[in-house]
């Protein structure tokens, strides 16, 4: 099943069951809500809207699938999406040869997480990464693994779609080990290249950063040569940060992500899309 959604000035919104194919790894990745100006698909590697990652310690599982539902609120329409929570990342090697080693993902995931949190080691985590890769012929890959947990997450599109009320179900998360869920918004880097927020930050290229705390109250992404942008405001109980990373033809994604614990059963947040003038 596909949904969509016309907006105003040109834009629509589309969501579809199976994930939809593009040059990029996470082309394997279920994504979310997808965000068109005048059908050109703005998400390049990005996941989309209201689209949910889980930590299980230093695992990190993301969406294989999804089952989709639609019912009217009035002048609203309300797609439910339950997103399959079943595939982890992997190295594949264009030899043949692939890492299989639990301590090696152990220990990447560790310096992917130094990358999250020690801004001033980006620069040579980046670097030596990538060299890695070419050096061995590795890929990013995702395979698929037994299903860890289902996630309904709704999304209330406003009559002309100007806001997007997004609510995750994240019941039973707690009891299944879960130590950290993520709710991303994300769209392709090559078109959102500014951030901007209310206190007054306006940053672009390599100054947005890969994962920075938002500490303003809304914050947005924006387009300077499609004039679109994406806003989202604190919420309570939730830490935000914002990103952007491009790197060759693996990394192209602008964007936001909540950061919460999932002892709380819902998790709700609003998308509002513009045009500026």
């Amino acid at each position: 099943m596909e949904l969509s959604v016309s907006l105003r000035d040109g834009l629509a919104l589309k969501i579809a069951e199976r994930p939809t194919g593009n040059e990029y790894p996470t082309a394997r990745l279920q994504k979310g809500l997808l965000l068109l100006d005048a059908g050109r698909d703005l998400a390049q590697e990005g996941v989309g809207f209201g689209v949910p990652i889980l930590k299980r310690g230093g695992l990190t599982i993301f969406p294989g699938g999804m089952q989709l539902a639609e019912r009217r609120d009035g002048p609203s329409r309300v797609i439910t999406a339950t997103f399959q929570m079943n595939l982890v990342e992997r190295l594949a090697g264009t030899d043949g040869r692939s890492p299989t080693s639990g301590s090696f993902y152990a220990v990447r995931d560790l310096l992917a997480a130094l990358h999250r949190r020690l801004p001033a080691l980006r620069g040579f985590l980046t670097a030596t990464s990538n060299a890695v890769r070419r050096r061995r012929g590795w890929v990013t890959t995702f395979e698929e693994t037994d299903t860890r947990a289902t996630l309904a997450v709704t999304y209330g599109i406003d009559g002309d779609g100007a806001l997007i009320r997004v609510a995750v179900d994240m019941t039973g998360l707690a009891e299944k080990d879960i130590t950290e869920v993520v709710v991303m918004n994300e769209l392709g880097a090559r078109h959102f290249d500014l951030y901007l927020d209310s206190e007054g930050a306006r940053l672009r290229g390599r100054e947005i950063g890969t994962w920075n705390e938002v500490s303003a109250a809304s914050a947005s992404f924006a387009s300077t040569v499609s004039r679109v942008a994406f806003s989202v405001r604190q919420v309570e109980g939730a830490k935000l940060y914002r990103g952007r990373e491009i790197v060759g033809s693996r990394l192209a994604w602008s964007g936001f992500g909540y950061s919460l614990r999932p002892a709380r059963e819902s998790f709700a947040f609003e998308v509002r899309i513009e045009r500026a003038s």
